[in-house]
């Protein structure tokens, strides 16, 4: 069993999203879950459609708010939700992929629009148990 997941945590007005994993890679990519879970219910979104975004910055902090605002993005430039995601860093570049559908208010009933990812509570490291966080506060 995979012991990948996301989270939400409280600041303030906005929210944190925190992405946890065995790589880097994965803490990305259940970031990237626990912002569209901010917006819907991941459960409702189906993966039939799939966008590719690279990044690029000189250190994983940065990348992650790149990561999660170029999913803010797509998202918006779209009209999509996304559900499911896979990510490979090398360096300081990231090549992903986003998997979701169009979004339909009706279906999917959108509770906020996240704006961005910012730098407040902004984190990539490992913890004690060797698996990797990636982390930051999303403004709503």
């Amino acid at each position: 069993m995979s012991k990948a997941q996301w989270q939400h945590f409280p600041h303030q007005a906005d929210i944190g999203v925190r992405g946890i994993g065995e790589t880097v890679e994965q803490a990305f990519e259940q970031a990237a879950v626990a912002l569209t879970a901010v917006m819907v219910d991941i459960a409702s979104i189906m993966p039939v459609q799939s966008v590719k975004i690279s990044c690029e910055a000189p250190e994983l902090e940065l990348l992650l708010v790149d990561w999660l605002n170029a999913i803010i993005y797509e998202m918006a430039t779209q009209n999509m939700l996304f559900c499911r995601f896979k990510v490979t860093i090398d360096g300081g570049k990231l090549q992903g992929s986003a998997w979701g559908e169009p979004l339909n208010r009706d279906k999917h009933h959108p509770a906020v629009e996240v704006k961005g990812a910012t730098f407040t509570g902004l984190h990539v490291g490992r913890k004690s148990d060797g698996r990797w966080v990636a982390e930051c506060v999303v403004d709503v």
